[in-house]
C-alpha cells in the first residue's frame, strides 16, 4: 500500500474513503460557489498532495452528484510531481444553477501506479483486426445470437472446403 503524504489549508476536509473496499477517496469543496446551467467552475479543495514516483492521482465524478443534479467533472490528472492545490473543474450540464457548498463532496480521487513508456517513431504500424475503425465501429447494440451463429457456420464450412 502506497502512503501518500498531504497537507490541507485551515477550514479544509481531509479527503477519506466513505466505505470499505472503495476504489476513490471524496475530496472536498473548500469554498461556496453557484454553477450556472451549463457553466463551469473551478472549485478548490484546499488539498496538496505528495504522490509518490511512479503514481498518478485521477480526479472522477462522484455518481450521485453527476445523476442527481448533473455535475461533471473536467478535471483529470495530477502529476506525482505536483505540489499545488488540487482544484476540480465542475460543469454544471443541468438546466438550474447549483450551489457548491463548503465541506461538499465534489469528486473522488483515484490513485493508481502508471508506466512511462519511451516512444519510438515508425514508419509503418502493426496491423490489427481493428485498424483504424474508433468512434462507434463496433456498434451500441450486442450482436444477435444468429449473427454470431451465422459466422460461425461461415467459418466451419470454409474451412472444411
Amino acid at each position: 500500500m502506497a502512503v501518500i503524504k498531504f497537507k490541507k489549508d485551515a477550514g479544509a476536509k481531509t479527503p477519506c474513503y466513505a466505505y470499505e473496499g472503495d476504489a476513490g477517496l471524496d475530496i472536498f469543496a473548500n469554498e461556496e460557489k453557484t454553477i450556472l446551467p451549463n457553466h463551469r467552475a473551478r472549485i478548490k479543495t484546499g488539498l496538496y498532495l505528495e504522490l509518490p514516483r511512479g503514481y498518478v492521482g485521477l480526479i472522477w465524478d462522484k455518481s450521485g452528484l453527476a445523476f442527481l443534479n448533473g455535475i461533471h467533472t473536467m478535471s483529470g490528472v495530477i502529476d506525482s510531481n505536483y505540489r499545488g492545490e488540487i482544484q476540480v473543474v465542475l460543469v454544471n450540464l443541468s438546466s438550474k444553477p447549483i450551489k457548491i457548498e463548503k465541506g461538499m463532496k465534489i469528486a473522488q480521487l483515484l490513485v493508481q501506479k502508471v508506466e512511462n513508456v519511451k516512444l519510438t517513431e515508425a514508419s509503418k504500424l502493426k496491423e490489427s483486426e481493428r485498424g483504424e475503425k474508433g468512434f462507434g465501429s463496433s456498434g451500441i447494440k450486442a450482436k444477435s445470437i444468429t449473427n454470431l451463429r451465422t459466422n460461425l457456420s461461415n467459418i466451419k464450412d470454409a474451412i472444411t472446403k
